[in-house]
């Protein structure tokens, strides 16, 4: 089988739209592309909701040209919110900052746990057939392959797969194609804008992205600043020694000031700078 794990952002969207071309036309514009067998995106429970919107258009145009989607309900943010503080939960890389000032970060799991072995896990039991527990058969080992978006700026993320089903492919990185290149496809031949995806409560975006969802985004923006309470008056399990944050700059979203929000990036677009949506 061919998989393309689908997170919904400009390269992962891009990816399964030239499928879908290579699927309707019959003639493969994008040789490193297949048809895939199954596109599937993880829904985490709170993204911006340009990621659902992207993650609809590619459902309905996977649908027209006959490839199969699937959304998984994989509901990191609210697992999140019930068991932070009371019992052991999956490690988001926050921000940590000790007493004494020393700064580091916590180890990122939250993506392996709900996004990779949850993938792996349809795959192997939705797909192939297989039973909890048991053994692989010999003419499944390496033998399919999980294809995802990294473009070429990415390309030292690009590893080879743990599990015994899976060969990576990073098409985007073997087409020599950037997040630009992506974001330029998708718009000029399919006429959809995108933005990156992300857990609207990952770490990894820039102070820019909080003020964004405060003025554009206000529910989601409230769910996120939960988040960072729950981070301020809980303890976590097992305790630490470090406060944990969501923003880099190691303050609370409320503080941030607007000079520490205009950390925003992006690409020109016929001499228009587009925001990523980091």
């Amino acid at each position: 089988m061919k998989i393309l794990s689908f997170g919904a952002g400009m390269q992962s969207t891009a990816l399964a739209l030239m499928s879908c071309e290579n699927a309707i036309r019959r003639t493969e514009p994008y040789p490193l592309v297949p048809i895939y067998d199954a596109v599937i995106f993880c829904d985490l429970g709170l993204e911006p909701s340009w990621v659902q919107k992207q993650a609809e258009f590619t459902r309905r145009s996977c649908e027209s040209a006959g490839i199969t989607f699937y959304r998984l309900d994989t509901p990191l943010y609210q697992d999140f919110m019930k068991n932070f503080g009371e019992r052991r939960t999956v490690s988001v890389p926050w921000w940590t900052l000790r007493a004494d000032g020393h700064r580091s970060k916590m180890p990122r799991n939250c993506t392996c746990d709900y996004k990779s072995k949850a993938i792996t896990q349809y795959v192997r039991w939705n797909l192939l057939g297989y039973r909890k527990g048991q053994w692989l058969r010999s003419e499944d080992l390496k033998a399919h392959e999980m294809h995802l978006g990294f473009s070429i700026e990415e390309r030292r993320r690009c590893r080879t797969n743990p599990h015994k089903l899976f060969e990576n492919h990073f098409p985007l990185v073997e087409m020599g194609m950037t997040r630009k290149d992506s974001y330029r496809y998708i718009l000029d031949v399919w006429g959809l804008e995108t933005k990156a995806s992300a857990c609207a409560f990952c770490p990894f975006h820039r102070n820019y992205f909080y003020r964004y969802l405060a003025e554009h985004e206000p529910v989601t923006y409230q769910k996120v600043l939960a988040v960072d309470y729950l981070l301020r008056d809980k303890t976590p399990r097992p305790p630490m020694d470090s406060e944990l944050f969501i923003s880099k700059s190691r303050k609370r979203l409320e503080e941030l000031t607007a000079d520490e929000c205009r950390d925003g990036t992006g690409f020109l677009y016929q001499g228009k700078l587009i925001w990523d949506g980091f």
